[in-house]
């Protein structure tokens, strides 16, 4: 018997006609996820228009303005690893040494209503199958991290999220509300690799090259599956005279009970909890990059 959204409680946010969650085997949802291979075998950037109808973007966004004032800012210069003080071990020009304003938000994973939109999508193993299809994974478990799970990333006007890589390997978002007019994702795919941190292509674009830049025109609603972690990018100033920016975040894992680093949480969250504090006595590091 074929389903239809209307009979499936992701139907409620997400576009199921579109791309049929839970209808695996179905030549709809095999041609989405082959489309998302492509483009990450691109260049690491995956994007599925329309994923989450007008519908679910309304109610998503509700959900964060609800909880926007837990919001915990940001205002800080900051180098691409998320380090703030000065290295004596690289010279004063090394990206290593170049802090850039970053002025966004996240809302913490513990605001959330484990009933709401918002942990509807994060938590429903249809969309952990999916994403683990588009990359090509056995298997995807959601980030057991309590702050950084499932987060919104809030830019207001005149704020920005400045060029940085990510601690993961992969991220996704969902586009809720659109800025007016800048905010704008743009990434510079592959620039480093495990073994190469690639300083001299992320000293050219931290001062102003465009030329491995990529700019994304993202929609509300629009799914954004990114590998960030050897990609370096940033989500551009939103105009002062514009609407804030928010995106939805959900982090998903290949093993489970992951929890994410001290240090990391401090900066994203202003606070840590038990668990970070157990995990990091117990954490191995998975690679030898500065973060």
């Amino acid at each position: 018997m074929t389903s239809t959204a209307s009979s499936h409680p992701l139907g409620e946010l997400i576009d199921l006609v579109k791309y049929p969650l839970d209808r695996p085997e179905s030549r709809d949802y095999w041609a989405s996820v082959m489309t998302a291979r492509n483009q990450l075998g691109v260049d690491g950037c995956a994007v599925i228009n329309d994923f989450v109808h007008p519908r679910g973007v309304t109610a998503l966004n509700q959900e964060i303005l609800s909880q926007k004032h837990t919001t915990h800012f940001s205002d800080q210069a900051m180098n691409p690893y998320f380090h703030f003080e000065h290295n004596p071990h690289f010279s004063d020009d090394h990206p290593m040494n170049t802090f850039l304003e970053r002025s966004s938000g996240f809302i913490p994973g513990d605001s959330w209503d484990r009933y709401g939109p918002m942990s509807q999508i994060f938590r429903a193993p249809e969309m952990a199958t999916f994403l683990a299809a588009c990359l090509q994974i056995s298997e995807l478990h959601c980030y057991a991290d309590p702050l950084a799970g499932l987060t919104s990333n809030i830019l207001d006007p005149g704020q920005l999220f400045t060029w940085h890589f990510d601690t993961n390997d992969f991220a996704v978002t969902i586009l809720v509300q659109q800025a007016d007019s800048g905010g704008l994702f743009e990434y510079a795919p592959q620039i480093r690799s495990a073994s190469n941190e690639g300083f001299h292509l992320v000293s050219k674009i931290l001062n102003g090259s465009r030329h491995e830049v990529k700019t994304l025109d993202l929609r509300p609603g629009d799914l954004q599956i990114f590998r960030g972690r050897h990609s370096l990018h940033r989500v551009s100033r939103v105009s002062p005279e514009s609407c804030s920016r928010h995106a939805a975040i959900y982090a998903y894992t290949e093993k489970p009970g992951v929890v994410g680093r001290v240090e990391r949480t401090t900066q994203l969250f202003g606070r840590v909890l038990p668990e970070h504090l157990e995990a990091e006595r117990e954490r191995v590091r998975s690679d030898k990059l500065v973060d």
